[in-house]
């Protein structure tokens, strides 16, 4: 008989069973809205604001979310076909067409009961174009009312005082007022002031978390284990209790971790061996998130830091924190400096950053087939990073939530080359780029 862990018993940590009913407990709000008579507001994850939306007592519902929990439920695959019936491109993000095939089968949640349509669709546009159309497609199908906030690009790496105040203008006169009108809630500043101060204590406590990577071994992999880890702080539940609650508990978990001098927990058991540390750009795969998990686990592979866990807020790169005592203006910073949001040179300081304070062994990418805001310059990344820390890199494909373009064993040949490259480089060989 194998002493191999269960791997349903090696991932039921006090933290993720309290993340699982948190989920489980806002589908169950979301799917009752109808009866509670809950108003309801749709965004997304990069630049959402949830404290704000919290202060009108209304539900937040992310379609990227939404499809994210289909795409591991291996469900996406079909919504995807359907809304390709329905005319859209295989190129389109397949987040999109996850979201639009399950509206036209009558979008059902994860717990199998029907979404609210929504009361609100709130776009705070922070560097993907594609939400903007995603928005379109949402208000033709519903006919709610909208609100936007167009947040400007950093195009020189900068954000200026003008930029600042346009965010700001917006919030004021545009965004609040819709929520007031939707809601039949006035707003109260002091309010948000109080879900500020907790998102500010959950977000001190998850860069602890995605700091002790810097640990030999670290007790995290920051990519695949990092997915779980910022659940909470880029949804629905940021400037909650609950979401405090979750980073003190997932803290705890992890000081214990590092005293004991153990690595990350994975569904294939706990690390026991790190060979190989490194950072990742890029998405993961979500129809085959535990195959693609499982090949860096059986090379002993972990991932320090990644991009990835910073798309909806980077707190451990620039210290931001949301501030109570500046609300407003604090909005406007957060949604001024989300990942997608930074231009390649941003970008590519913070990965060099991270390949050096982590002592990574390597960086590797996994371009996303149909996303357009993680993709595009990412082989100019590559080189640039290879240039400046002399670390070997390598590219892998796949998709989002479309189960077509994961090619395990194209993904598994190619890592495997990788991982021979970083050894090549330890014994003082020059490797490519793979």
């Amino acid at each position: 008989m194998s002493n191999k862990p269960d791997p349903q018993e090696v991932v039921k940590e006090s933290s993720m069973l309290k993340q699982k009913t948190m989920i489980a407990e806002n589908y169950e709000k979301l799917t009752s809205a109808a009866e509670t008579g809950a108003k309801v507001a749709s965004t997304y994850v990069p630049g959402n604001l949830n404290e704000l939306i919290m202060c009108f007592d209304m539900l937040n519902n992310l379609p990227e979310i939404n499809a994210i929990q289909n795409g591991m439920r291996k469900k996406s695959g079909r919504m995807i076909m359907e809304a390709e019936k329905l005319g859209h491109s295989e190129d389109v993000c397949t987040y999109v067409k996850a979201d639009i095939g399950n509206m036209a089968k009558g979008a059902i949640a994860p717990n199998g009961k029907p979404m609210p349509i929504p009361d609100l669709l709130l776009l705070s546009y922070t560097g993907c174009f594609t939400f903007m159309k995603w928005f379109e497609l949402l208000r033709d199908q519903y006919g709610c009312k909208t609100a936007m906030l167009h947040v400007p690009y950093k195009g020189d790496g900068t954000v200026s005082q003008t930029m600042r105040d346009y965010v700001i203008k917006q919030i004021k006169e545009d965004v609040i007022p819709a929520l007031e009108e939707v809601s039949g809630v006035k707003f109260d500043i002091d309010r948000l002031r109080e879900n500020l101060r907790r998102s500010a204590a959950a977000e001190e406590n998850l860069v602890w978390v995605l700091q002790s990577a810097k640990n030999k071994p670290t007790p995290i992999d920051a990519y695949f284990g990092g997915f779980y880890y910022i659940g909470p702080i880029f949804t629905a539940f940021r400037g909650t209790d609950d979401a405090v609650d979750y980073y003190r508990i997932l803290r705890g978990e992890i000081e214990e971790r590092i005293a004991a001098g153990k690595g990350p927990i994975t569904p294939e058991g706990e690390m026991k061996e790190e060979k190989y540390r490194l950072v990742v750009e890029g998405p993961p795969n979500w129809t085959s998130f535990r195959d693609f998990w499982k090949m860096f686990y059986d090379e002993g592979a972990v991932v320090v830091a990644s991009t990835y866990t910073k798309v909806g807020g980077v707190y451990d790169y620039d210290g931001f924190r949301h501030d109570p005592d500046n609300p407003i203006e604090s909005l406007a910073d957060y949604c001024l400096g989300c990942y997608t949001n930074r231009n390649l040179p941003e970008r590519v300081k913070m990965i060099e950053t991270y390949m050096e304070e982590y002592q990574a062994d390597g960086f590797l990418i996994n371009s996303i087939k149909s996303c357009n805001s993680f993709s595009a310059g990412q082989l100019l990344m590559m080189r640039e990073i290879e240039n400046r820390t002399g670390k070997p890199a390598a590219f892998v494909e796949s998709d989002l939530v479309d189960p077509r373009y994961f090619s395990a064993s194209n993904i598994k040949n190619r890592l495997e080359s990788y991982f021979q490259m970083i050894e090549q480089k330890r014994v003082g060989g020059s490797p490519k780029a793979a």
